[in-house]
Parts: structure tokens; sequence; C-alpha cells
């Protein structure tokens, strides 16, 4: 196996697939996003058989990769258009919290460079609706941060794609040109295994 081969790629891929799910989900938890932290796990679980179907030779983990890789590309163009109020879609929905709770993304209050804006009154301070502070100057806006998060998503899954499906080719390839009888025939014994 070289550096470079695709079965390589693949695992590399699978690897940063893993770490960068990981991520988001560690951010989609602190936001309480419900739809994201399921689907994230589904995620994890199918790349980590992508990787053990590309280090294993087994074809089939790697075409339920794949298999999965299709939906995933799906869930991130929605969360995208969510993001980005694309298709009748909005990020202030409940959408994505599956309506079980009032948090939004992590990145809302704590996106880099966010400083709280000043309120100009007492009266204003005391109100109860947590909804009305806003943030002013932030370098990159929330939904701006999860799109990214998306993107890199669909770059890697996309690169993923194609690997896997060269892996299955050649993985089918190598059983369809294996020859049970050379397998299995031992010149020094008289006997041979036939199927």
């Amino acid at each position: 196996m070289g550096c470079c081969s695709p079965r390589c790629m693949l695992i590399m891929l699978c690897c940063l697939q893993l770490v960068t799910a990981l991520e988001r989900q560690v951010f989609d938890f602190l936001g309480y996003q419900w739809g994201p932290i399921m689907v994230n796990f589904f995620q994890v679980v199918m790349v980590i058989l992508g990787l053990f179907g590309a280090v294993q030779y087994r074809s089939r983990y790697v075409v339920m990769y794949l298999l999965w890789t299709l939906l995933w590309i799906g869930w991130n163009v929605f969360v995208c258009c969510v993001y980005l109020d694309l298709g009748g879609l909005s990020k202030d929905s409940d959408t994505l919290t599956l309506g079980i709770s009032s948090h939004r993304s992590w990145w809302k209050e704590n996106s880099p460079g966010c400083d709280p804006e000043s309120l100009p009154t007492a009266s204003w301070t005391n109100q109860q609706n947590p909804e009305l502070t806003t943030v002013l100057r932030c370098w990159l806006e929330y939904q701006h941060i999860e799109v990214l998060h998306c993107t890199v998503q669909l770059l890697l899954s996309l690169l993923g794609f194609v690997y896997a499906c060269y892996v299955v080719n050649v993985f089918a390839d190598d059983n369809d040109s294996f020859n049970f009888n050379a397998e299995f025939h031992h010149p020094s014994k008289p006997f041979q295994l036939l199927f």
C-alpha cells in the first residue's frame, strides 16, 4: 500500500471526517441542537465502519459508508439552507432543535470577536426576555461559521465518496480475480481441496 494509494487516501479522509464530526458534535451539544446531534452520531458510526472496511478490505462496510455519505451530503446541504434562510427555511425556527428546546447555535452568542452591545438604559436590562440582547461587530457571524462547518463536511464527504467508489471497485476486482484452486492447492500434498 503506497502512501498515496486510494485506500490510504480513504483512510486519511475517514480520519479527518471523524475528527471534524466529533468537533461539530461538541458544539451542537453546547447549543442543544438535538437534530444535528443525532445525525452527527450516525456520521461518527458510519465513518468508523467505513474506516474499518478500508483497513480490513471489507467492501460491504465501505458500501455502507458510501450510502450514508449520500445522506450526509443531503443533510449538510439542508443545514446550509437553514442557516442561509434559503428555500423557505429559517435559522430562527426550531427545525434543528426539533422543538424540544429554545436554544440555537452555540456560535450565536460565542462567535469570535463579538462584543455584547452595551444596553442604553437600566429599564432595558431589567426585562426578562434574553432574546432582546444583540451582538455587534463580529468577525464572523454565527450562521457563516455553521455554513463553514457544513462546507468542510461537504468537501470531505465528496472526496470520501469518490475514493470509496474507487476502493469498492478495487476490492471487487480483487475478489473476482481470486483463484480458489490455486490458493488451496499444495503440490506436496496428494489431496487437493476443491470447491
